[in-house]
């Protein structure tokens, strides 16, 4: 005979909606394959997104070395904005919804659709103004002086007046990817992109009724890729065959909502600046030996920032899979999840690391036929490279921090970073004038960031706080 007990459990379990298929996935589906499946689509847009940035700074380039310059001192800007969106609010918006879904909580899932989308429109516009408003002083401080201030200043303005349009397409694509969708972002990009790439020389360089824009057409293309793009994130977050279903119309403000994209986002941007003031205060150090110097290390340094997007490919569905299961309350798997995704891009970053030292002619030529250009950049991989794989294992790990919702220590691993970067780097430049010990200390700051952040890990900094008992 059924227990009144039992009756009760019955039917609290028919009552409660299903697991989607994709959440179950995410819950109990191997490790490894997994996050490689959910890997793919990733790295393909990552990789598009990147070609994009790589393919405009080889057709500026051809627009000579003061602009190749100049739009070396705006790419940190346009990293902090891309990485920001995407990798820090972007990664509390898909560890929020993840959470949420992985406790079966499918009302806040969808209202935090609504509260990602308003918070990513806040930051864009407060960005947009600052830069608009700062660019000269921002880019002055990094050591742009004359034509390369102002080629800066031609590219930065029109990009930085539309930049909510990238913090719009990575809060769609977030609350995607919380959900375990990842393919739909990457195939919205990767079409996008094979409209914007011709673009991007037509607008630098004029042809037939489109006029000549040099430098700023650069930044323009970017931002047409973003625009055409947004309304089919939004038709796929609405249409109602996701696990997400947002209502515009009946959905309220609520504080704890945002506090849960911003609890993570804020701390997430945090480590994000300290990453990007790392690239642009080296970037004011070597300003001191030149614009060749300076363009060196920006084309040499964009090797580094793609293992960024690796790191992503990665760690977007490690956001989702260890948000999902800490929600579910399976913080073993979670763990095992985070130690896969950092030994998987730890190696490839080792790879390409070793590879770029081995070899860092073939990557600068690209972009510059300048030979001192070429020199100081190589000798910027042969020396930092070989270190790679502790920024990519300490990236996967970050991102797994996000999932879990404890990002202390991956801020302690990014500050570290930059002091030793910046006050090793400036130390180094002081008393030897050498760009070589400069450096040495960015290749120490990468060991200190993915250590302190494996350590963190490994001795438990994701376990619950303690709670104390009450007499």
């Amino acid at each position: 005979m059924t227990s009144p007990a039992s009756l009760q459990v019955n039917a609290a379990a028919a009552t409660r909606p299903a697991v989607d298929p994709r959440t179950r996935r995410l819950l109990e589906g191997p490790i490894v394959s997994t996050l490689l499946r959910l890997a793919a689509p990733n790295f393909v847009l990552m990789f598009v997104q990147s070609s994009i940035g790589l393919i405009e700074a080889y057709w500026i380039g051809r627009l000579g070395t003061d602009a190749l310059a100049g739009v070396a001192l705006v790419f940190p800007a346009l990293m902090l904005m891309q990485m920001m969106s995407g990798g820090a609010m972007g990664g509390g918006i898909s560890s929020a919804v993840a959470r949420a879904v992985g406790a079966r909580r499918h009302d806040d899932a969808n209202a935090l659709v609504i509260h990602a989308l308003a918070v990513a429109a806040g930051f864009g516009l407060v960005f947009s103004a600052i830069m608009l408003a700062g660019g000269r002083s921002v880019y002055s401080l990094m050591g742009g002086r004359g034509e390369v201030l102002d080629a800066a200043l031609a590219y930065s303005n029109p990009l930085f007046a539309g930049i909510v349009l990238l913090w719009l397409f990575n809060a769609l694509a977030s609350v995607l990817r919380g959900t375990g969708n990842m393919a739909l972002p990457a195939l919205v990009t990767g079409v996008g992109a094979l409209l914007v790439i011709p673009l991007s020389p037509m607008l630098i360089f004029g042809w037939g009724p489109i006029p000549r824009l040099g430098i700023a057409g650069g930044a323009v293309a970017v931002l047409l890729y973003y625009a055409g793009a947004i309304p089919f994130l939004a038709r796929a977050v609405w249409s109602g065959r996701n696990v997400v279903r947002p209502v515009l119309a009946t959905t309220r403000f609520q504080w704890s909502l945002a506090y849960e994209i911003l609890r993570v986002g804020l701390v997430a941007a945090a480590i994000t600046v300290t990453t990007n003031l790392t690239v642009a205060v080296t970037t004011s150090i070597i300003g001191r030996a030149g614009p060749e110097g300076i363009a060196g290390y920006g084309i040499g340094s964009r090797l580094e920032y793609l293992l960024i997007p690796l790191a992503f490919s990665i760690g977007a569905p490690l956001v989702a899979m260890v948000g999902t299961c800490i929600g579910a309350g399976d913080r073993a798997r979670a763990l095992r999840a985070a130690w896969i995704g950092a030994a998987l891009v730890g190696t490839v970053a080792e790879v390409i690391g070793v590879a770029a030292a081995l070899h860092p002619a073939a990557w600068m030529a690209f972009f510059s036929a300048d030979p001192v250009v070429i020199a100081e950049g190589s000798r910027y991989l042969r020396i930092v490279g070989p270190f790679y794989g502790f920024f990519g294992a300490g990236m996967a790990l970050y991102f797994a921090s996000q999932g879990a919702g404890r990002l202390g220590w991956p801020l302690i691993a990014g500050v570290s970073r930059l002091t030793i970067a910046a006050a090793g780097g400036s130390l180094a430049f002081y008393l030897t004038g050498d760009l070589s010990f400069v450096f040495a200390a960015l290749a120490a700051a990468l060991v200190a960031f993915g250590s302190i952040i494996a350590g963190a890990v490994a001795f438990g900094s994701w376990k619950p706080a303690k709670r104390t008992r009450s007499p």
